[in-house]
């Protein structure tokens, strides 16, 4: 039976948790262990869940403390990155102008947009999850959606100077 939980939640979760971390570390490995730790976790904590909602959240709001956890431990803070091992690909996130502009937000912007337009949430429930007031979290959506406005339209205008330049 476990190893059908087990199973279950890899297949679920998995994913949306390596996004989560991959956005906080924009590390794969890094992102791959906070993946493991929170799917143990889960595992161990035996944890009774009202909906399948709430036990979404749980997953989420327990990736987020374990990157925060992770980000002030010692070894974080005193080590330097692999910079010269080769990247493997986060999985299967479409790669796009839209994509790479999000992952050049700062975190709490990166994170709300997020879970608002990719996993659905309200911001009353990202305000729960991130443990935040609703009107912070409406002030990180508006100002990242503000901030992506401004970069794509400067990226679009680029874009036709240099094909323009090519003509």
């Amino acid at each position: 039976m476990e190893e059908k939980e087990a199973r279950r939640i890899m297949e679920t979760y998995a994913d949306m948790i390596l996004r989560i971390s991959y956005s906080y570390f924009r590390q794969t490995y890094d992102a791959e262990d906070i993946c493991q730790n929170v799917l143990l976790k889960y595992l161990s904590s035996h944890q009774r869940f009202d909906s399948q909602e709430h036990e979404k959240a749980w997953i989420i709001r327990t990736t987020i403390n374990a990157c925060k956890d992770l980000r002030k431990s010692a070894f974080f803070t005193r080590t330097i990155g692999l910079d010269a091992m080769p990247e493997r690909a986060v999985p299967s996130e479409p790669v796009s102008v839209l994509s790479d502009e999000i992952k050049k937000l700062p975190a709490n912007y990166r994170i709300s947009i997020h879970l608002f337009y990719y996993e659905g949430y309200t911001i009353k429930e990202i305000a729960q999850i991130l443990e935040k007031k609703e009107t912070v979290v409406a002030n990180y959506l508006s100002r990242g959606r503000k901030r992506l406005k401004e970069s794509l339209t400067k990226s679009d205008k680029n874009f036709l100077t240099k094909a323009g330049e090519a003509i």
